[in-house]
């Protein structure tokens, strides 16, 4: 609450999350970031509406698997529409819009799609647990020979991903098949092996959770530890034989015949909220610089000095540091903790001396105090660690 992150409300409903201005700048730096990876790893970016008509979630299996989880139908002149509780059925409708090559493959589709899933109110629990969540969605489709190198490409990102947030220790879990399935046993065990492989060749450490699969397929799910050793379910890889099935997806072969393409969703951060969630868990809401909401506070410390440190400040936004000028009639002191209670990384105190020589007084957030530098060397020293994400 100090922080001024976000906030759920009465009037507005529980399990749905308003983002603050300050939580804002989070979520969009985390945006930023995640498309930028997306783009360089062949993904392509789609983006699907939020309700769409009943008929189809039947092809999609959801209305006779998942129904307790969605909201009730909404009726659009005689027809019945639902809000979305997953986004795959409009990715697949996607793919199957055009005809597909086997040179085609694989075809990565990239959403940060918000869905709505019924959750009992007692269940609901701050940015965890919740209604309404954006969730970090992709589904790859591919040939079945192009599986094992699929699944080593997604588990990668994945843990390439969660490391440039920070974090080391991360876990994973191969749910195999369940009692009720769907699709081919031949299917089940090549698919679980391919994640099993996949596993070993990243080194990562795993547990089975036998009869864990869903009943659409098997899945690696990936748990992280935060800085005081809780454990998060974040990433999902999940192989999928029933909707290309029900959507009757086909891509053309070498034969020139049609051939059922190999899907696997995927989620890397889960649900944005939730995320956020551990993220502010994980740093105690001293966010690395890279994705503090202000990454530098410029404290003038009599009015004499106001001007200087309004420069500074314009000076550190041209060059994408996020800053504030702290003119207030308070004293240094104050401005100081206040800076430090909100988690800034950088304060930047401004004098007499500093303004004659063209310099800052830098301290730090942890209480560190590297004194006078040049603007130029302090800009060099923030961009470095935003940059490289330290």
């Amino acid at each position: 609450h100090d922080l001024d992150l976000f906030s759920i409300q009465e009037d507005v409903g529980a399990g749905l999350i308003l983002w603050h201005p300050k939580g804002g700048m989070i979520r969009k730096t985390i945006e930023k970031f995640w498309a930028e990876e997306h783009e360089k790893n062949g993904y392509d970016f789609v983006y699907t509406p939020h309700i769409g008509k009943s008929q189809l979630w039947e092809v999609s299996g959801h209305l006779g698997f998942y129904k307790d989880n969605m909201y009730s139908p909404i009726d659009i002149e005689g027809q019945q529409f639902y809000i979305k509780p997953m986004n795959c059925p409009f990715h697949l409708y996607i793919y199957k819009n055009s005809l597909h090559s086997y040179r085609e493959l694989p075809l990565r589709y990239a959403e940060e799609g918000t869905v709505y899933r019924y959750e009992r109110s007692g269940v609901l629990h701050g940015l965890m647990r919740v209604r309404g969540f954006t969730q970090d969605d992709a589904h790859h489709f591919c040939r079945p020979d192009q599986m094992p190198a699929e699944i080593d490409f997604v588990l990668n990102f994945s843990l390439h991903i969660l490391r440039s947030f920070g974090f080391s220790d991360i876990h994973a879990y191969l749910s195999t098949k369940p009692e009720k399935s769907v699709g081919e046993l031949e299917q089940w065990l090549a698919a679980e092996e391919a994640l099993e492989d996949s596993l070993k060749r990243a080194g990562i450490e795993y547990d089975v959770d036998s009869g864990g699969g869903a009943f659409y397929g098997p899945k690696i799910d990936l748990k992280i530890k935060d800085a005081i050793g809780r454990e998060w379910q974040l990433s999902t890889i999940q192989f999928d034989f029933n909707e290309p099935e029900r959507f009757d997806l086909t891509y053309i072969g070498e034969d020139g015949q049609p051939h059922r393409p190999v899907m696997v969703h995927r989620a890397l951060l889960g649900s944005l909220e939730r995320f956020f969630g551990v993220l502010i868990e994980h740093y105690a809401g001293a966010f690395p610089a890279w994705l503090s909401p202000v990454q530098a506070v410029v404290i003038p410390i009599a009015d004499r000095h106001v001007e200087y440190a309004s420069q500074v400040a314009g000076k550190l936004k041209s060059q994408g540091i996020r800053s504030n000028l702290d003119d207030r009639g308070e004293r240094m002191n104050a401005k100081i903790r206040d800076a430090q209670n909100q988690k800034v990384p950088y304060m930047l105190v401004v004098g007499d001396k500093e303004m004659e020589s063209d310099q800052v007084a830098l301290r730090l957030r942890n209480g560190e105090n590297p004194g006078p530098m040049t603007l130029e060397a302090f800009i060099q020293f923030a961009q470095d660690e935003i940059i490289n994400k330290r």
